[in-house]
Formats: C-alpha cells, sequence, structure tokens
C-alpha cells in the first residue's frame, strides 16, 4: 500500500462529534455500511484500528506505522480500520480510533486486542473521564490489553482501571529510520544535548527546560529542543517538528538525550534518541526508567541536572554501550503471540 493510500483510512476520534451536523453523520454512516458490505468476503491475516496520521505526530502514531511496517515487511496482510469477514485477530489503540465504526465491523470469533497506554489523565495531568472510557471499551471488547511498561500497568491498577488479561510490551522504532550512526561526529568542547516532543503539554518538561534556559552553563553544554512548546528560551536552541527521517538525523549528531517528561508511561521520543545510540538524562517518572537502564542517568530535580550532565559527559561511552531497545522484530513477535493466542 502507498503512503497516500495508507493515509486515506483517517477515521474519526471514537468522542469527537460530527462538527457537519446530521447530514455528515448520515454520509458517515452510508459509507462505513459500504466498506462493511464490501468487506464480508474478504480475509486479511490481521485488522488495525487506530486513527493513523503522517509524521511527525504523537508517539503511539510513530510505533502503530513500524509495526504495520514490520508486519507486512513479513508478508502479512494488514488491513485499517475495518474487519473483513474472515480475518482472525483485531487490534485497536487506545481510544484514538472510530468506536462506532469498530462497534459496526465486530463480531464474534475474532480475537480482539486492546493497546493501552496511560493512564491518560496521569500524563495529561487532568482527568476528563476519558480512562474510564478506554475501560469501558476495554470490558465491553477486548480478550486481552498490551499496555507498554510496567508502570502503566501499575497505576491503572492503582488507581482501580481493570483491564482484561493485561501483558506489558514495551514500543520499539522503525530501525531503518533510528539506528546509531555508523560513524560518530566528533564531539566538541559543549556536551550536545537535544530533548523532543509531538505534545506541547507543560508535562512534557516545560519546567525543566525553563530552569536549564535560565540556569545551565551553556560554555560547557549546547541544548536543543525539536518539537512543540508553549515556552521562550533564550539559549536553547528550538527546532520545529520534524519528520521522522530528518528527526532521526539530528538526533545522530548529538551527543545526549534529556527526557524530563512527567508519566510518560513509554515515551517514544525517548526509545527513537535511544536507538540512534544516545545515552539519556531521565526524570525519574513514569516509564523512563524502565526503558533506559544503564544507558543513562536518572534525576528527580532540574537543579540536579548540570551535575548528571557532567557525570553522563565522563560516562557516555559505557552508558551508549549499556542501551538496549528491544527490536521492532522482537515486539512484532509479542504481539503476534498475543492476537493468535
Amino acid at each position: 500500500m502507498s503512503e497516500q493510500v495508507f493515509f486515506r483510512t483517517l477515521t474519526a476520534s471514537p468522542f469527537r462529534r460530527f462538527a457537519g451536523g446530521s447530514s455528515r453523520a448520515l454520509a458517515w454512516r452510508a459509507r462505513t455500511e459500504a466498506d462493511w458490505l464490501r468487506s464480508r468476503r474478504g480475509r486479511a491475516d490481521l485488522a488495525v484500528f487506530h486513527q493513523f496520521a503522517p509524521p511527525p505526530y504523537g508517539g503511539g502514531n510513530q510505533f502503530l506505522l513500524a509495526l504495520v511496517g514490520e508486519l507486512r515487511r513479513r508478508g502479512l496482510v494488514v488491513e485499517l480500520n475495518r474487519l473483513s469477514g474472515e480475518t482472525p485477530a483485531l487490534l485497536y489503540n487506545s481510544f484514538n480510533f472510530d468506536f462506532a465504526r469498530l462497534k459496526r465491523f465486530a463480531r464474534t470469533g475474532v480475537r480482539m486486542v486492546h493497546r493501552v497506554d496511560g493512564p491518560v489523565g496521569t500524563y495529561r495531568g487532568f482527568d476528563d473521564g476519558t480512562d474510564r472510557r478506554i475501560v469501558e471499551i476495554n470490558r465491553d471488547f477486548a480478550d486481552a490489553t498490551i499496555l507498554q511498561s510496567a508502570y502503566s500497568l501499575d497505576k491503572h491498577r492503582e488507581l482501580g482501571l481493570a483491564l482484561r488479561d493485561p501483558v506489558v510490551i514495551r514500543n520499539s522504532v522503525d530501525p531503518a529510520i533510528f539506528h546509531p550512526a555508523q560513524a560518530r561526529v566528533a564531539r566538541g568542547s559543549r556536551l550536545r544535548v537535544i530533548a523532543s516532543s509531538w505534545s506541547d503539554n507543560p508535562r512534557k518538561g516545560a519546567d525543566i527546560l525553563s530552569w536549564l534556559d535560565a540556569n545551565l552553563d551553556f560554555d560547557s553544554f549546547e541544548v536543543t529542543f525539536a518539537g512543540n512548546t508553549q515556552t521562550t528560551f533564550e539559549n536553547i536552541q528550538v527546532v520545529d517538528p520534524l519528520p521522522s527521517e530528518e528527526l532521526a538525523e539530528l538526533l545522530r549528531a548529538q551527543d545526549a538525550y534529556l527526557a524530563p517528561s512527567r508519566d510518560d508511561p513509554c515515551s517514544n521520543a525517548l526509545l527513537e534518541a535511544l536507538a540512534c545510540g544516545l545515552p539519556a538524562a531521565y526524570l525519574r517518572s513514569g516509564g523512563h526508567p524502565e526503558l533506559v537502564g544503564e544507558g543513562g542517568l536518572g534525576f528527580d530535580s532540574a537543579e540536579e541536572l548540570p551535575a548528571v550532565l557532567s557525570r553522563l559527559r565522563d560516562e557516555l561511552d559505557e552508558r551508549r554501550r549499556a542501551i538496549r531497545v528491544p527490536s521492532i522484530d522482537e515486539v512484532a513477535d509479542r504481539y503476534l503471540e498475543v492476537l493468535r493466542a
């Protein structure tokens, strides 16, 4: 499937209202019904329901693009946002899909697996009921649940958010894009540090970056932020969101990664940087400690960062050798185990 055709499969969020009123809703129902009828005699190896978007976009979207790409490289037929009459398994993502469409296509005899991140209210910093709706969708349809970190699973349990038959499988990245440099660019007198985020939610580390911008010794460190932010910096260089290939090139030109976000269950931005060979300075929050392991150093407050970055500079080669990112091949195997159980 070409990229142009791939992104024509985008569907609306299950919680988004039809802005165009009843006429648009009727057109949606007619299109969904026509798709359902056309697919009754069809078959794929797997269906995936997700509101796909072209990069740059959020981490779940990035991961699912990589996963679908890996499955198709294996020769598996993956259909998007529809479930044909003979397709045996379906993966649906969090709340980022057309719920009404899934409800129309769902049928008995299909293995239904729900990929869940979050809790959403925890990493957003406010509860608008999304997590409860995710639990309802999970209860109504799921045979099993895939979460991205032990932190995410434990936090759901702590909040009383029960999910069907949960298993933890970390995200991975597309190795054709995110991989270490063949030859590292020689390091200058300043340690080159980068942070990145598609979301401009302040909980992605705006307070930590602001503190660094005002207090870090920029004669010793160079800091770049790639992505969206609501904050204006004086010393930190800001780069607009980049397509994946350009972001990977930028990452490979750095020495270390900064992961300042709070309560991130499995930061794809962090995984992309690790996969490009960047040891990380990470806030001890969410799934960061699980992802980094010995491939970086943790901190609890912004004030610790100058010392942490100095130590990371001294241990850069050692920490780089300790980086472990699960391959997309391993992750795809584990997804298929759950989907075929």
